[in-house]
């Protein structure tokens, strides 16, 4: 009986992992890649404004370096609402010396954090108040802009008639572990949102990326801008989610020669930064985490250790489940991130590390009663109040 049990767990986990290949090898075909784009040299010279808002607490290591990427962009009818939120390190020093070098830069230096909001979001909607473009560009502040992005940007966002462009970017990550980690991260990413679909205005399917969330104002004003999402820590996804609900169209392209962000400089502060919207991206749901948890080790875990502890057919056919795994990360990481292939050796104990996150996260924030962010705390009933909105 165990045997059959065995052997039958093997072959739904097989079809799942070919079904999963087959639909990201077509679907990543089908994302557009921004050095595709030729860039509109009319548009470039009498284009409309666009307004950079540019998110930032405690980033003096990158800040900017950031900035100063942004400000060599070829297209050149921009102007930069960058907002100081309650900083304690020399971040809104850092931008109130380059405003002073660059006058289409506006600080903006918040002291206090009203109720009902998180940090981000309230300082993405505080920049957008000051902000006059017709287009709003919502970014952090540690990334990294090559200088045509803007241009392509523009570009493909008018070409297609859109109302919502997200960009996918390259994570710029040194250390071994961390890299490992973050490639896994894109891997389930990709299989789980399918971002592909994003760009399917029949589908439900929807994705905002933090790095680079760029929208019309008109379509920002129309879905509610950052009010509707003010206690969503995954607010770049939500951004996204909202455009799509409201029957807006959204389009996500590969930006990974134009857009690079130091994501995380070790393997603890990606588990410790993923505190705050793990949970969060499983509705605050204890049934959902143990979905995921059980559907990770059954179907990316399982199947390594079942080489060692099962044998003939059930064997074989955990065998072409990790073929199929490889596979399904070379069609999704390794296109989302350069040289992911090789991380692929570590795979088990890279999904055994984002077990071990989404568990943490859900036990912490359960045990504070909320999430810690950037040095402030949100109560977890204010939090799911926002889901229902």
């Amino acid at each position: 009986m165990g045997g059959l049990l065995m052997f039958t767990l093997a072959i739904i986990t097989c079809l799942f992992w070919l079904f999963v290949l087959v639909d990201a090898t077509l679907g990543m075909r089908r994302l557009p890649m921004l050095q595709k784009v030729v860039e509109d040299d009319v548009l470039i010279k009498k284009g409309p404004l666009i307004s950079i808002i540019v998110a930032a607490k405690n980033e003096e290591t990158d800040i900017e370096a950031s900035l100063r990427s942004q400000l060599k962009q070829t297209y050149k009818n921009i102007e930069w609402i960058v907002v100081n939120d309650r900083s304690t390190d020399k971040t809104g020093a850092i931008i109130d010396n380059l405003a002073k070098e660059d006058d289409r830069i506006t600080p903006v230096h918040i002291k206090d954090l009203p109720d009902a909001w998180l940090g981000k979001n309230h300082a993405l909607y505080t920049g957008y108040r000051k902000a006059k473009g017709d287009y709003l560009l919502f970014t952090d502040g540690d990334i990294y802009f090559h200088k045509d992005v803007i241009a392509k940007s523009l570009t493909f966002f008018q070409n297609n008639k859109i109302d919502h462009l997200t960009l996918t970017p390259n994570m710029n990550v040194t250390s071994f572990w961390t890299k490992a980690f973050v490639t896994f991260f894109l891997f389930g990413f990709s299989y789980f949102k399918r971002p592909w679909k994003a760009n399917d205005d029949k589908s439900k399917v929807a994705i905002g990326i933090g790095a680079f969330n760029l929208l019309s104002r008109e379509a920002y004003e129309a879905i509610g801008t950052h009010r509707k999402i003010a206690m969503r820590p995954d607010d770049d996804l939500m951004l996204g989610v909202t455009i799509k609900q409201n029957g807006r169209k959204q389009r996500v392209a590969n930006a990974i020669p134009y857009l690079e962000v130091a994501w995380y400089r070790s393997l603890k502060e990606a588990i410790i930064g993923l505190e705050k919207n793990t949970f969060a991206g499983l509705f605050y749901s204890y049934f959902m985490v143990l979905f995921s948890i059980s559907g990770i080790f059954i179907s990316q875990i399982w199947p390594f250790v079942a080489l060692f502890v099962t044998e003939g057919a059930t064997r074989f056919l955990y065998g072409v489940v990790i073929l199929l795994l490889f596979f399904v990360y070379q069609q999704t990481a390794n296109v989302m991130a350069k040289g992911a292939l090789k991380y692929f050796v570590v795979f088990p104990i890279s999904s055994l590390i984002f077990m071990y996150c989404i568990a943490r996260a859900t036990i912490l924030t359960t045990i504070r009663g909320g999430i810690v962010w950037r040095g402030t705390f949100y109560p977890l009933h204010q939090l799911k109040k926002d889901l229902h909105k």
